[in-house]
């Protein structure tokens, strides 16, 4: 189970850095949200992975741990606040500007 869980993690963050360097920013919007993912991944699988753990210590040998939960529940409503925010400024950009690049240039090979 670790070994997929490291080899999902390391799949987003691969992708999510590669569209965060594409040029347009629809692309780049999926990559932070792709990284973001990725980061949850990684903060949950901090608690150690548990499959018979008591959600509550009563004298229980294995417990999971709740702090990596509690962290994950943070930075989903931070990852979806920062996803609103960059889609307006996305959006905002193309209004302003015209295109959809991210440095505001049209270039010729599209």
């Amino acid at each position: 189970m670790e070994t997929l869980y490291a080899i999902t993690t390391g799949v987003l963050t691969a992708c999510g850095l590669y569209l965060t360097l594409r040029g347009r920013t629809f692309p780049v919007v999926v990559g932070l949200t792709l990284l973001s993912y990725a980061v949850n991944l990684f903060l949950f699988s901090m608690g150690g992975l548990t499959t018979d753990g008591a959600a509550l210590v009563n004298g229980a040998q294995y417990h999971a741990d709740p702090l990596p939960q509690a962290l994950v529940l943070t930075a989903i409503v931070i990852g979806f606040a920062m996803t609103a925010f960059v889609v307006i400024l996305a959006m905002r950009a193309r209004s302003e500007v015209g295109n959809d690049h991210v440095d505001g240039n049209k270039d010729d090979r599209s």
